[in-house]
């Protein structure tokens, strides 16, 4: 399990284990169905995807908060990835941000740990939050 896979895990909570694969029935369209009916009940099925994938959203900022809290210490998790990492009980060393860089796919050529790319670890982790159902305010996104 990497860096990324952790921490979200500690901000949306674990995945449920996947299940042992049922026996798959296939399913078949009923007779006479256009392929314009067929395609509109797929289009259907994806935006109720999208609804309870929208109504789902974890409050990032909330979870983070409640974190810091509960360490009583204190640590800016809005600019900080390594006090992030801290709030979230996670390894925050050089070397674990390493990790965070590769599976973020960090491009750049700043030297390990350097503030810019600490910076930019922080900024694409509330991206890829976000765009995994998390609630990120606007400010750090930008």
């Amino acid at each position: 399990m990497g860096v990324l896979s952790s921490i979200k895990d500690k901000i949306f909570g674990k995945a449920p284990e996947p299940a042992k694969p049922a026996a798959v029935t296939p399913t078949y369209a009923p007779a006479g169905a256009t392929s314009a009916a067929i395609a509109e009940a797929a289009g259907k099925a994806a935006l109720a995807a999208q609804a309870a994938k929208a109504a789902a959203a974890v409050d990032v900022e909330a979870v983070l908060e409640a974190a810091v809290k509960a360490k009583g210490i204190k640590l800016n998790w809005r600019v900080s990835i390594v006090d992030l990492m801290r709030a979230l009980d996670l390894d925050s060393s050089l070397a674990a941000r390493k990790e965070l860089a590769a599976e973020l796919k960090y491009t750049g050529t700043d030297p390990d740990g350097s503030a810019e790319k600490n910076m930019w670890l922080h900024k694409e982790l509330m991206k890829t939050l976000a765009a995994n159902g998390g609630k990120i305010p606007k400010e750090l996104l930008s």
